[in-house]
């Protein structure tokens, strides 16, 4: 397999009910997505699911099944309703307790502050057997892998400070390119040629997505490939379609 062959994926689970409520408005996606992608590592599938075990054990277990790598954020804090790392636990069949490691590290932690390690913090040190910590530079408390799952907070900083430091631990694969072509062009207008163009190149995702601006609808057409070669192809024949429709082109980096 060549290189502009290989295709490594992975899904996002987003874990809590204040997601789901609208309390809380989720940025992780967005930054684990961008993250992967630019190491080669496509996400192909996202859900938000909500604090309940059984909701979690079977997002997990079906998404680890179906893609070569899941990453979880949320519910790994010290209160009731952090149920993530029992859920992973059950999830795999494995028992769940005090991690030496993630104990030490709390326990350093608190005292260098001179706060109290409750039993309630003490349940951020809960970790599914034959895990391996992902260290969090941030607060501390540590996120987890287990298989080909990697548990990490909610908190977007704190999420960022773990998934950075988990690079080693990842094998990517092609890098998808994309570029945009976008016009002042109404999606009717393009939608055969597109279709057109995307039977000719049926390795190349194509999508058209409008926009309205200063009183005119107009759409943005999104390439993607892994092979710059024929990415490059498609493009100058898409700049060639819409001037056909009589719209001049404006070229992008498919952003």
């Amino acid at each position: 397999m060549s290189d502009t062959d290989k295709k490594v994926t992975a899904a996002v689970i987003m874990i809590g009910d204040e997601i789901l409520s609208g309390r809380t408005q989720d940025k992780n996606l967005n930054f684990i997505a961008t993250w992967l992608g630019e190491r080669g590592i496509r996400v192909m599938e996202a859900r938000v699911v909500p604090d309940i075990e059984d909701e979690i054990v079977d997002a997990v277990n079906t998404l680890r099944a179906k893609f070569d790598y899941v990453f979880t954020s949320g519910g790994i804090g010290p209160t009731h309703d952090d149920i993530t790392a029992d859920s992973i636990a059950k999830a795999f069949g494995v028992p769940i307790g005090h991690h030496p490691e993630a104990m030490a590290r709390l326990t350093a932690h608190y005292e260098a502050q001179g706060i109290e390690f409750n039993e309630a913090r003490q349940r951020m040190a809960r970790i599914p057997d034959t895990a391996t910590l992902i260290d969090n530079p941030v607060s501390k408390a540590p996120g987890f892998q287990i298989g080909n799952v990697f548990v990490m907070a909610g908190i977007p900083s704190v999420m960022q400070a773990m998934i950075t430091g988990i690079e080693d631990r990842l094998t990517g694969g092609a890098r998808m390119l994309a570029c945009s072509v976008a016009g002042q062009i109404a999606e009717g207008m393009v939608a055969g040629p597109l279709g057109a163009l995307q039977e000719k190149y049926p390795a190349v995702s194509m999508g058209s997505y409008p926009y309205y601006k200063d009183g005119t609808f107009g759409a943005n057409l999104v390439f993607r490939s892994t092979d710059p070669a024929l990415l490059e192809a498609v493009k100058q024949e898409a700049v060639e379609m819409v001037r056909s429709l009589g719209v001049e082109p404006v070229i992008g980096d498919g952003t």
